[in-house]
């Protein structure tokens, strides 16, 4: 039997075959190094990794696999991640494309192998809720004592581990920023194996954890913010794509992207976003953190339209800036704040960068800038951070260092006159000074710069108070306190700034959904957003993994959940019956569209389109909302009485039918023209704490014959699928 081993084991083969990828110059020399690397390792007979052990728990699977059983034959990729690691979520798009491109039948299976860094990660829950939250679609298994990682002495997040199809340690890559490595040794090693006869093409039982789930309003809702003047709350619902706006009863004022996620400017109808983290609200403007569209955007709701400040659409890796907003490329933004710099109000986005471990600066265009400074409007620079991982303080700005900065809050006034950010890696609270850019400890962690797993959860003062992970800061002036989302402690902690006290607000320390009668018999499940509202009496936390936003009732003590209630459309571009001739309204792009089989017709014949909608348990048609369908026939108005024909839906417990007559005289008997049936549904649940709106379209072709037929026709449409909760 093979012995078994670790990643030492491959040096200095794959060392050696590294040097020689760097110096090839075509993509077949590389190709070449890449096979004769796969013969001389297969020559070996001690490269066998170890077995998943027994007993773990497995998600996204039908049960446990092994590398000697249901892997077998399969070129498989190991992913060894931790959930709360940006490196780790950077590495995702690569693995998806990699999934897209080879299938399970081409012989290749990637699992997630999950070695957990905080104690929090370790339970199957967190996991479950992170493969869910960053939408992993192959097996992980929760290794939670990281027993292969050790048995592989993998060294840091994230490492991939490429496996022969018999478990032989083939590569490894270490870090992010290596897809073309990763796609060279897959595809050499599904060729090199195939052209062998040793890929197996069985399948592999995947069981998506996803599909079983019941929908929810929320989904993992990242940051909220508060704007006090207007009374409104900003939502960043990023499990569903989107922004979610709400007047201060709870009223749901605007929706704008979702529920799929995608990168367009325009319209609010029409705009999109992907897995939004960080909002900040002031007036008529909305400045979000697109997250993995490594964007910064704004929404302008005066104009009703959605632009981008900044960033390219692609991961950068720039650690410097000083381009415009948009030709600056950005990593991963998790936060933004709109504040100061040079002592002139609202002329700056601050940016919390997590990709990149650094703080940057937006000098938004349509702010006031200071004296002498108006040439930096509109650019995105680093203002804070080296760029390496680390828990460093410094009095010079750009020699501190962060890890994977997540929340930030801004106190101007003095003496604080500071940027208050969560730094979630290094699990404490940094200062950074607005006058000299000093970054200073506050709570947390200790004073080692390399340590990042200083964390606990411990009430304290200074570096003896101890956190995990936290991802969410709000400032409140009229106390001059901090409140901070200790999110892998399940808790909302309070720090004075003056005496650095770090002491818990609310929570129990368990994850969980109590709404206790007291903070501290209230639960919490990784709480990563936090706002003050209401001059200080209200805090709005965006309760993560409970899909929630919760109210914390600072005088009474009691916590509540914010239920959104739809009013007027829900603020929905809402198609309305206009005082001339009707036009189609736009259709939203999250807008389901059927292709219907073709129907022969006649002249002069009537047509009827007959379609049975079906609401969600426990929803009804809102009645302040005008539900409505629209039939239109774009390019061959000629089939129609007007270029648009609308009416309205009232009652969706019986199909409703709607009725055309065809002309009598066919203009253009060469062309196969169609007709269009576009349905709006406003709905709300029965309990009245939510409202959605779902939009459909209906392409009828047909095949009109000029010759008279019978006298009627009629076209059945029924969907049991586009109105659902999601």
């Amino acid at each position: 039997m093979a012995s078994q081993c670790s990643l030492s084991t491959l040096f200095p083969t794959q060392s050696e075959l590294d040097c020689a990828l760097e110096e090839a110059q075509t993509q077949q020399e590389k190709e070449n190094l890449v096979f004769q690397c796969l013969k001389k390792l297969d020559e070996r007979q001690d490269l066998k990794i170890p077995d998943f052990q027994t007993g773990l728990e497995w998600l996204n699977t039908e049960g446990p696999l092994s590398l000697n059983k249901e892997l077998a034959g399969k070129v498989v990729l190991l992913d060894f991640f931790t959930y709360c690691c940006i490196n780790c979520m950077h590495i995702l798009p690569d693995l998806h494309q990699l999934e897209k491109k080879h299938s399970v039948k081409d012989g290749l299976v990637v699992v997630g192998v999950h070695s957990a860094k905080f104690p929090n990660e370790k339970f199957l829950d967190n996991v479950r809720s992170a493969v869910l939250r960053y939408d992993i679609c192959h097996p992980v298994v929760n290794d939670s004592e990281a027993h292969l990682w050790h048995e592989l002495e993998v060294s840091c997040w994230p490492t991939l581990v490429l496996l022969g199809p018999r478990g032989n340690l083939l590569f490894s890559i270490v870090g992010e920023g290596h897809r073309d490595r990763l796609m060279l040794f897959t595809d050499c090693a599904l060729r090199y194996y195939g052209e062998q006869g040793l890929l197996k093409t069985h399948a592999v039982k995947i069981k998506l954890y996803r599909d079983s789930l019941p929908t929810s309003f929320l989904s993992f809702p990242g940051k909220v913010a508060i704007d006090s003047s207007e009374k409104r709350l900003a939502i960043a619902d990023t499990g569903h794509h989107r922004i979610l706006l709400l007047s201060s009863t709870g009223q749901l004022l605007h929706v704008i992207g979702g529920p799929e996620s995608g990168r367009r400017d325009g319209d609010l109808s029409e705009a999109s976003f992907n897995s939004p983290q960080g909002v900040a609200i002031k007036g008529d403007t909305v400045y979000v953190a697109d997250t993995e569209n490594h964007l910064i955007r704004k929404i302008d709701l005066l104009e009703g339209r959605v632009s981008t400040l900044a960033g390219v659409g692609i991961q950068g890796t720039d650690k410097d800036g000083g381009a415009m907003g948009p030709q600056q490329p950005i990593s991963s933004p998790w936060d933004v704040t709109l504040g100061t710099a040079g002592g002139v109000e609202d002329n700056v986005l601050w940016i919390a960068m997590a990709g990149t471990h650094q703080i940057w600066a937006l000098f938004l265009a349509d702010g006031k800038l200071p004296k002498g400074s108006e040439s930096k409007a509109g650019a995105c620079v680093r203002w804070a951070g080296s760029g390496s991982e680390e828990n460093r303080n410094n009095s010079y700005p750009h020699k501190a260092s962060f890890a994977q900065p997540s929340g930030l809050a801004l106190a101007p006034e003095e003496p604080w006159s500071c940027l208050y950010v969560a730094d979630s890696e290094s699990s404490t609270i940094r200062t950074l000074a607005l006058k000299d850019g000093a970054v200073k400890l506050l709570v947390g962690g200790e004073r080692d710069p390399m340590n990042l797993f200083a964390f606990g959860d411990i009430d304290g003062k200074g570096v003896d108070a101890k956190l995990q992970h936290p991802l969410g800061v709000a400032w409140d002036p009229e106390q001059s306190l901090l409140y901070v989302a200790d999110s892998y402690n399940h808790k909302i902690k309070v720090v004075d700034p003056k005496t650095k006290q770090c002491s818990t607000l609310a929570g129990t320390g368990e994850a969980g959904d109590t709404l206790g009668p007291e903070f501290n018999k209230s639960c919490f499940n990784e709480p990563g957003g936090i706002c003050v509202g209401d001059h200080g009496k209200l805090l709005y936390v965006a309760d993560t993994n409970n899909h929630q936003v919760k109210v914390l009732d600072l005088a009474s003590k009691t916590v509540s959940l914010v239920r959104p209630v739809c009013v007027c459309a829900c603020a929905y571009s809402v198609p309305s019956k206009p005082s001339g001739p009707a036009k189609a309204p736009t259709l939203p792009k999250s807008a389901a569209r059927k292709e219907m089989p073709p129907v022969a017709v006649s002249a002069g014949q009537t047509l009827t389109m007959t379609i049975a909608l079906s609401l969600p348990e426990g929803t009804k048609l809102t009645e302040e909302a005008p539900s409505c369908w629209a039939l239109s026939s774009e390019g061959n108005e000629w089939l129609l009485e007007s270029p648009v024909v609308t009416g309205d839906i009232v009652d969706l417990s019986k199909p409703f039918s709607i009725s055309t007559k065809l002309p009598a005289v066919i203009k253009d008997s060469n062309r196969n023209p169609s007709l269009t049936l576009a349905v709006w549904v406003y709905y709300c649940m029965e309990t009245g704490n939510a409202c959605m709106m779902k939009a459909a379209s209906f392409n009828q072709p047909l095949q009109i014959s000029a010759s008279p037929g019978e006298e009627e026709v009629t076209v059945v449409l029924k969907t049991k699928y586009i109105l659902c909760i999601y």
